[in-house]
């Protein structure tokens, strides 16, 4: 029987060890959403892949589907924007777009949007080191209201609505920090998370 083979780009979330070398990631991905996936031998100092899935990294990998769930075939670093942040703020924003991912997307449902916004502060993080609140509040905003969390509004639409992270803080103004903080409270209350 043969299983068929996905090769996509993906963020590593977290992990978990699992018997003796194995351990198993968090991944988040364009097309397949948050899925585990495990990796046979990946905690022997001989593994290939070990360096390639740590946490924060952006990867690409090739993952099979088996009776027991996504196990991960193979896999090429693309980054890490944790180890390669300057400063203290800048390794924040990273560690809170990975557990805002962690804490509101569930299954493996396809968010572009969602995505693209992580990868966009991931890869260009360093852009974002004087900016690193509002960015985080921007992008918890636009995470749970594509998710369906925060209802629409009048004051913050265009934030929502901009095709970037970047043309969001463009058209961010401090005279929005109180409805976007009520909206993320009230987001926060829907999710039950």
């Amino acid at each position: 029987m043969s299983y068929k083979t996905y090769t996509t780009e993906a963020i590593v979330c977290g992990s978990y060890n699992s018997n003796t070398s194995d351990k198993n990631y968090l991944l988040f991905s364009e097309e397949g959403g948050m899925l585990w996936a495990s990796a046979r031998s990946v905690r022997e100092e001989r593994s290939k892949q070990r360096s390639a899935l740590q946490d924060f990294s952006r990867i690409r990998v090739s993952l099979i589907k088996g009776k027991s769930g996504w196990r991960i075939g193979s896999c090429e670093a693309l980054g890490n924007a944790f180890l390669s942040a300057e400063t203290r703020a800048v390794r924040s924003l990273v560690n809170f777009v990975v557990q805002e991912l962690r804490r509101y997307v569930q299954g493996e449902v396809a968010l572009p949007i969602i995505y693209s916004d992580a990868i966009e502060i991931l890869e260009e993080i360093q852009q974002f080191k004087d900016c690193v609140l509002i960015t985080q509040k921007i992008f918890a905003l636009r995470l749970m209201s594509d998710l369906g969390y925060v209802a629409p509004s009048p004051v913050w639409e265009k934030i929502v609505q901009a095709p970037s992270v970047f043309a969001a803080l463009a058209v961010y103004d401090a005279s929005m920090d109180v409805p976007i903080a009520k909206a993320l409270k009230e987001g926060s209350n829907q999710s039950h998370l």
